[in-house]
């Protein structure tokens, strides 16, 4: 008996898979875009989770993140704290707020690569002093001549 031979129109299972992989996150970050277009977000991080401990959570006590969250994410439902994450900015509010450490915890990828993760004030108080000293240290910088260029300059 003959083999059988193959056809000409063999089909990659596993490219198709990873097209159409690809395509769904292109359509959902499409979708988070214009949803968080529409409630006047201009700067969010795109990758990111948030998670609450609902072990350690006192939300019917306080409801602190629910008030701080800009954009709503965050929600009271059947006596806990309930997240849309399409919604989420992970900007930090909600674990700022937060009256119990390790409580809300945030993890967040910033566009040059870097991964934040932080569960408690203290976390984000560091994180955001470390973000404004770095920033005034470049416009410094800019503000005033380099010792290479003031000598070009002037020299001696």
């Amino acid at each position: 008996m003959p083999k059988e031979q193959k056809s000409a129109s063999t089909v990659d299972i596993h490219k198709l898979l990873l097209d159409a992989s690809e395509r769904k996150k292109k359509e959902k970050k499409a979708a988070r875009e214009q949803l968080l277009q529409s409630i006047g977000v201009k700067e969010y991080f795109e990758e990111g989770d948030v998670s609450i401990n609902m072990k350690t959570c006192r939300g019917v006590e306080c409801k602190l993140c629910i008030d701080a969250c800009p954009t709503n994410a965050l929600f009271w439902k059947a006596g806990e704290i309930g997240i849309v994450r399409e919604l989420c900015v992970f900007c930090s509010a909600c674990v700022w707020n937060c009256i119990v450490d390790d409580c809300i915890k945030v993890i967040r990828k910033r566009p040059n690569g870097k991964i934040e993760e932080f569960s408690s004030p203290r976390d984000v108080l560091t994180l955001l002093r470390c973000i404004n000293s770095r920033r005034s240290r470049e416009r410094l910088a800019s503000l005033f001549p380099t010792p290479e260029s003031y000598l070009e300059r002037y020299g001696t």
